[in-house]
């Protein structure tokens, strides 16, 4: 810094005053110094500003995996928020139980950042408590946690809209197809799931569990063991919500394959509107992850400037939106009947 003040003609304060953006330095000064900063490669230390400020400039998530699109796409929007503030991102992935215990142990962020966000990720009571102890804002994305910060999407009402959707179309025998073992994901599947019974459930219709299958994450064969399942009830379902959009298109391909007309025979409803549900044309249930990330960095940054906010466990709650494409229609007629189309 004293070889900037000293090429740009300069005080050391003054650099110091330029280069935090504070706004009692004349333009023609601005210049001059922020010229001098390139020309001589100098950048500013966090370390040094943070043992002055008490800050590290630097915002952590915790995340399970980086291949969900959820992940890719809320993360692209978080990115630019935070730089934009002038603050930089840290991301610590946890993809397996070893890593895990090594987080729990460690806690890196606790010296290494000004605010944690967890995304999609289930915690245990233990794990829960040791975040608590960090001494700065933990924020929860995509999942709601009771006293703490969070930002997420009602599950159950969007799970619940999506089969009320299907309902409104004519159906009464309606699958779900969920995921097993995915990695960090089990609170937004668990919650589809409840919006999908209680739907139902206020229809007067009495759940089957023989149209509730557990499926395996990413794994086209086992969609397709499920559909086989469905397909050879006494009475198959006319229609199948899949938890995500990644499944719905496995079961458009399966049942594709098996030369089953969609939506003629069977209609096939999504969840997220990931790209792929516009190149496939699925009906989904549309979920924003890019708003997601944009409100949770917002509110890390907002507590990171006033840790003792008073909706300093402030719930952010985003919408959901149905999109009807052409996988839903109106279930088959029954034989000797009329399909009426509206």
């Amino acid at each position: 810094m004293a070889d900037v003040a000293e090429r740009a003609g300069v005080s050391t304060s003054t650099v110091s005053r330029t280069l935090r953006g504070l706004s009692t330095v004349s333009p023609e000064v601005r210049a001059r110094v922020e010229r001098a900063a390139r020309e001589l490669n100098f950048a500013v230390s966090r370390q040094a500003a943070s043992l002055v400020t008490g800050k590290t400039g630097n915002v952590a998530v915790l995340v399970p995996t980086l291949d969900a699109w959820f992940m890719g796409a809320a993360l692209s929007s978080l990115g630019p928020l935070l730089r934009s503030a002038g603050m930089e991102l840290s991301v610590y992935l946890i993809p397996d139980m070893a890593e895990r215990t090594s987080f729990f142990d460690r806690l890196p962020a606790r010296r290494n950042a000004d605010a944690l966000l967890v995304f999609s990720f289930d915690l245990n009571d233990k794990e829960m408590a040791r975040l608590d102890d960090l001494g700065m804002p933990v924020i929860y994305v995509s999942q709601h946690v009771e006293g703490r910060p969070s930002v997420y999407v009602d599950d159950v009402a969007a799970a619940a809209a999506g089969t009320r959707h299907l309902l409104n179309l004519g159906h009464r025998r309606i699958a779900f197809l969920h995921t097993l073992g995915a990695s960090g994901f089990s609170f937004s599947s668990n919650e589809r799931l409840l919006g999908y019974q209680q739907a139902l459930t206020e229809a007067g219709i009495e759940l089957d569990e023989d149209l509730m299958v557990g499926i395996r994450t990413g794994d086209k064969r086992s969609t397709a063991e499920a559909m086989g399942h469905l397909l050879s009830l006494r009475e198959p379902p006319t229609a199948v919500f899949a938890e995500q959009d990644g499944v719905a298109v496995a079961v458009l391909w399966t049942l594709r394959r098996s030369r089953i007309p969609v939506p003629e025979r069977m209609s096939v409803l999504g969840f997220d509107d990931q790209p792929l549900a516009d190149w496939f044309d699925l009906s989904t249930v549309a979920q924003s992850p890019k708003d997601l990330g944009r409100e949770a960095g917002e509110l890390a940054l907002s507590l990171i400037d006033d840790p003792d906010a008073a909706d300093r466990c402030r719930h952010i709650v985003l919408p959901t939106h149905i999109i009807p494409r052409s996988t839903t229609a109106p279930p088959p007629a029954e034989d000797g009947e009329t399909r009426v189309s509206g």
